[in-house]
């Protein structure tokens, strides 16, 4: 019984760095994120937004350049986000109000590297989604940054389509 819970665990403990074995990483850097157009929250205190909305993006960029070829990083560097929506004042309590009008937009810049640090592609990118509202099909539809995600999605796939690797 033993020996047959070292070969599982052994097994598992394979399978589980192979999978990570195959993908890109993502380094996402913010700049001047003092000057975003709209990262502001409602109640929270807004440093607390920003770093939890920024752990999101980051988080969603990693999971984007998992889809890329082993050994390369997607270097991003945002200068400006603005969230779907609009924080406005209702009664005592700030909230984002989500509109058609107030659509979600994102410029960076990105390089995709090599591991011998050759760029594979590079460009500067002004994002914005003006359909937002209009797509029943919103994989995020439940989830935070939802619209934002949808849009960094569509990007990666144009982007990238002819270096997406498919995972076994």
């Amino acid at each position: 019984m033993k020996k047959l819970t070292t070969i599982l665990i052994t097994i598992l403990t394979l399978v589980t760095f192979q999978s990570q074995a195959y993908a890109a990483t993502s380094e996402v850097t913010w700049t001047d994120y003092d000057k975003y157009r709209d990262i502001k929250s409602g109640d929270e205190s807004r440093k607390h937004f920003r770093e939890r909305t920024f752990k999101h993006f980051e988080k969603h960029f990693a999971k984007l350049a998992e889809q890329l070829p082993e050994g390369q990083v997607l270097k991003i560097d945002v200068t400006d986000v603005d969230l779907a929506g609009d924080t406005n004042a209702g009664g005592i309590n700030r909230l984002r109000i989500v509109k058609e009008i107030y659509f979600p937009r994102m410029d960076f810049s990105y390089q995709l590297v090599n591991a011998d640090g050759s760029v594979v592609k590079e460009d500067t990118v002004e994002l914005k989604d003006m359909d937002f509202m209009s797509g029943s099909n919103l994989k995020y539809r439940n989830k935070s940054l939802g619209y934002e995600k949808k849009m960094l999605d569509d990007w990666f796939l144009k982007t990238f389509k002819d270096l997406v690797v498919e995972k076994k």
